[in-house]
């Protein structure tokens, strides 16, 4: 008998197979021997990542197959699985190999879906009740690994973990399934073209955006004034400011009238002076949250884009598991941290002067770490070089942010003055950098705020009670609209649940908050929503298209559009994971929730503005050939004819023959009847080959160049 580590793709396979002595490769597998782990021969294979997946509606009933009012609601009594297509050979091998064994050790991602992932293809493989061992490790550092199987944990103790992402699986494919087919067909009747694609994380996602869109839309900019007060001491000048706004220039006039003060030149006298010494803690320890905030904010990298490459870095060994949700380490990590240092500042390419030796809370702290700690360096180093730009920047940043958990405080001296104007006060806070500390690491790579701070400046010396000149002038300003999300932005929105905080301090002392999905989901959120063509980014800007809107219009007041809502229902999930809360629970709440949504949405939709059934044309590709009066648009998973409720089934392949085929191809094969020449169809055999693509019959075929 044997022992099967089951892996969730080929890549983590490779790297436990490094910390093994005799590992053979093989087709879909790796062969280990190694005494010192194990009694027994060992087969390290892996899934794809998922290679189970929920079964579509109309394989429960044939006329779930069917989009009709009349079909819902979509609730099986049990929900079936199967392979995915093209995963089948890689199934067959697990399955195998699972049968043969006498135990499992899952070695899938450490979080639930990483769980769910590893179950899913247990139980469908008929070995459930094989004996299972967890492995859980935050890094694929060789060392890391060795301890982790020297350590197994007991595998019935993840249960209730997969329990967790599958009831997050199953609910998410009951409001997909229902709430997508009830306002397609909802809009349909009101003359708008679908599909809608509605989800129970990714619609309260874009109605956020689309509500800070309205209230921009919406805001109206008002004048108000202030009082500068242009200070002249023996020393120097500064720019001083009356505290309160006014919201005309007789209210503003009415004060300096009341202190006999005359807009122009007026006798002052420097009534306070207030010094202290202030000092800065260097930044929290990345989340992944907050390293996407960075690194949107300093390279405009996407959400999508950093965790892939923090996911490559992690593969790497280069940093310790990245879809972690806290900023802390335990006194392990930082002990080994502290060891390599002098490898950290050559890597980067900066000098640390070394303030902290020893653990700080701010940082460290084993009872804050649950399943995984903060994201930090291993103890492996790399060449910059070596990285591609995007793997550069990434761990250059990990790097540096803890780097600068050793160094000094920034250290600034803030001086408060208040200027005596006929006792109307003017206040002027300047500041003088004394010690840039742990500032000096990130040199120019800090992020610029959009316009200099209040108190950025050194003031003149002066002192109490010196007599100066004050030229008093008013100042006209605009009241600004709330600035429209950038996707950084929108992350740590959705982790707070819509509480718009982007301050991390101020965030740390929030009470619990229940976040929009996870950190390991929220980035696969706004790409969904941008392939659903609800949103586009451009410049770093999240706008709402014509189709976002429309949808946010028709689930408004619904627990749909309740970031609020979402997030108790995450909280509900994670406590399914801790064992605290039941699927059956939180299953039959979702049911509920979408019997009330087939009740109250035919009338909240049919109240709609009309005008909103000329937003979503501009998603039809072209005229039906079949029916020859539908129009063909993008339907999810393929390309369809808008007709099919009056019986038009013509559809087309977004796949064909290995070759993807984007809307430009559609809209050409459609209005001109023949597509381009395409490159790379794969033929029965593995081979590529090139043509043109046409429709006869209803059907895709291809023209080859040189004959018809």
């Amino acid at each position: 008998m044997s022992i099967v580590i089951l892996a969730e793709k080929p890549s983590q396979g490779r790297a436990y197979a490094d910390a093994f002595r005799n590992a053979i490769k093989k087709d879909g597998y790796i062969e280990v021997e190694d005494s010192r782990f194990f009694n027994k021969r060992v087969f390290i294979t892996w899934g794809l990542g998922h290679l189970v997946e929920l079964v579509e509606p109309e394989q429960y009933k044939g006329e779930w197959k069917r989009w009709s009012m009349q079909t819902l609601p979509i609730f099986p009594e049990h929900f079936k699985f199967q392979v995915a297509k093209d995963k089948r050979k890689q199934f067959a091998l697990v399955q195998k190999l699972l049968h043969s064994s006498s135990g499992v050790i899952v070695a899938t991602d450490c979080d639930r879906e990483g769980e769910n992932i590893a179950r899913s293809i247990i139980l469908l493989a008929g070995a459930w009740k094989k004996p299972t061992k967890r492995l859980w490790i935050n890094s694929l550092e060789v060392e890391e690994i060795q301890r982790g199987f020297q350590n197994l944990k007991e595998g019935h103790d993840y249960i209730s973990l997969y329990r967790e992402a599958q009831t997050r699986q199953f609910s998410d494919w009951l409001v997909g399934m229902n709430a997508s087919r009830l306002y397609t067909l909802l809009l349909q009747q009101k003359g708008v073209r679908g599909p809608f694609s509605v989800g129970r994380v990714q619609t309260p996602t874009l109605y956020l955006i689309y509500k800070r869109h309205q209230e921009i839309e919406n805001f109206k900019s008002e004048p108000f004034f202030e009082w500068i007060g242009d200070t002249t001491v023996k020393n120097g000048q500064f720019e001083a400011k009356h505290k309160e706004k006014f919201k005309s220039k007789e209210e503003a006039q009415a004060v300096i009238d009341k202190h006999n003060v005359v807009p122009g030149e007026n006798k002052g006298v420097i009534d306070r002076i207030q010094k202290a010494l202030k000092k800065t803690k260097s930044p929290r320890l990345h989340s992944l949250s907050t390293l996407q905030a960075k690194a949107n904010k300093l390279w405009k990298y996407s959400p999508s884009e950093t965790l892939k490459t923090a996911q490559g870095l992690y593969e790497k060994k280069l940093i310790s598991y990245p879809r972690t949700d806290t900023h802390f380490i335990t006194e392990n990590e930082f002990n080994y941290l502290k060891e390599h240092l002098s490898d950290y500042q050559s890597c980067a390419g900066v000098t640390l002067e070394l303030a902290y030796p020893y653990p700080q809370r701010r940082f460290v702290d084993g009872q804050k770490v649950q399943e995984h700690y903060a994201i930090i360096p291993t103890r492996k180093t790399m060449n910059l070089n070596a990285l591609s730009v995007k793997e550069r920047n990434i761990y250059r940043e990990v790097l540096l942010t803890t780097l600068a958990m050793f160094a000094p405080d920034y250290e600034y001296e803030e001086t408060k003055v208040a200027v005596d104007v006929n006792k109307m006060i003017f206040e002027k806070t300047g500041k003088v950098e004394l010690k840039k500390g742990w500032k000096v690491l990130f040199g120019k790579e800090e992020p610029k705020t959009d316009s200099k701070k209040e108190g950025d400046t050194a003031l003149p010396q002066m002192k109490e009670g010196e007599s100066c000149t004050v030229n008093v002038k008013l100042k006209e300003g605009m009241t600004q609209p709330p600035k429209p999300f950038t996707e950084g932005h929108l992350i740590q929105v959705m982790k707070n649940a819509g509480k718009d905080v982007e301050d991390e301090e101020a965030k740390e002392m929030l009470n619990k908050t229940e976040g929009i999905g996870t950190e390991a989901t929220r980035a696969a959120i706004i790409e969904t929503l941008k392939h659903q063509k609800y949103i586009e980014v451009k410049k770093n800007i999240v706008h709402i298209t014509n189709k976002g809107e429309t949808l946010c219009q028709a689930v408004e007041g619904t627990l749909l559009s309740s970031p609020e809502m979402t997030g108790k229902w995450e909280q509900y999930l994670h406590k399914i994971g801790q064992s605290e809360g039941t699927q059956e629970v939180f299953i039959q709440q979702i049911e509920k929730f979408i019997q009330s949504l087939l009740e109250s949405a035919p009338s909240s939709v049919g109240q709609l503005d009309v005008q909103v059934k000329d937003k979503v044309q501009s998603s039809f590709m072209g005229t039906c050939p079949v029916c020859r009066s539908g129009r063909v648009q993008d339907k999810g998973k393929f390309y369809g004819c808008a007709e099919y409720q009056e019986g038009c089934v013509f559809t087309l392949p977004k796949t064909f023959c290995g070759k993807k085929l984007s809307e430009a191809m559609i809209r050409k094969l459609l209005n001109s009847g023949k597509t381009g020449l395409l490159k790379g169809f794969k033929s029965k055999k593995g081979k590529s080959f090139e043509a043109y693509l046409q429709i006869e019959n209803g059907k895709l075929t291809f023209e080859f160049p040189g004959r018809k």
